[in-house]
């Protein structure tokens, strides 16, 4: 077994009124990877420096509340040092933020969406071929997630390859290369999350044509979504791919160094 950490890079931390409610981003990871290795957090929105690539098993980038297209110091830092982690063939897996991120820094464009924000858990669809993913073995053509995002993935790096969309952005699961995958979609989101989040931007969602009290009703488990994340981890640090998910359990407030 590997003795190696993953590293967690958080590239954001949530509202205060979220915080309050479910806590930080380290939390929500701990509660879908609790039967998975010991993870080291780096906030790299604070300032906290990366380290070598090959310190850490594997590493996933995190949502956030920022945009990539206002090439913050720290972000483009974090785009360097994916190129790096590409060339080194270190298994990343972004999420939201770093989905963004990972194509902004391997060639692709990101910016808002044309037809705005897709928030809510939501339809996605994979596309031929992707039934071979291993990631994604036994989740069948449609599955649900929890979304939140108003910038995307507006064109792919050299390249990529898509393998899943929602009926509002085409590209929700990107494969960069054999060890390297992000998601639009949040696999760390539970309904208690999701629903902060909504809550949060209710009069938002009002006013731009959503029903927030419709997309609370909607939420639910998202266990394919969750087994990807677990599976990635499972693939680089000799666990067990087969646990199930774990539901969100209440443990103390996240710090620098989490055991999960």
């Amino acid at each position: 077994m590997s003795e190696k950490t993953l590293l967690l890079i958080q590239v954001g931390t949530p509202p205060d009124d979220i915080r309050a409610q479910v806590g930080d981003l380290p939390l929500w990871f701990s509660a879908v990877l609790a039967a998975g290795p010991a993870f080291k957090v780096v906030r790299v929105f604070e300032g906290e420096p990366l380290p070598p690539h090959d310190a850490h098993s594997a590493a996933i980038i995190t949502g956030s509340w920022a945009m990539v297209t206002d090439l913050l110091p720290w972000s483009e830092a974090t785009a360097q040092w994916i190129r790096e982690a590409m060339a080194w063939e270190m298994p990343l897996f972004g999420i939201c933020y770093g989905h963004q991120l990972m194509a902004h820094a391997l060639g692709g464009r990101v910016d808002y969406h044309p037809q705005g924000r897709e928030m809510g858990c939501l339809d996605i669809a994979l596309l031929p071929g992707a039934e071979h993913e291993a990631l994604l073995a036994g989740s069948g053509p449609h599955f649900k997630a929890n979304l939140t995002h108003m910038q995307t993935v507006l064109e792919l790096p050299p390249g990529a390859r898509v393998l899943a969309r929602s009926a509002h952005d085409p590209h929700q699961i990107v494969r960069y290369g054999p060890h390297a995958v992000s998601t639009q979609f949040h696999p760390e989101f539970s309904p208690a999350v999701a629903a902060a989040c909504i809550e949060l931007r209710a009069q938002v969602l009002q006013s731009e044509g959503f029903d927030p009290a419709a997309m609370l009703e909607q939420l639910s488990d998202t266990p394919v979504p969750e087994q990807m994340l677990q599976r990635f981890v499972a693939a680089y640090a000799a666990q067990s791919a087969a646990a199930p998910a774990l539901q969100a359990a209440q443990v103390p407030q996240a710090e620098t160094i989490l055991t999960v």
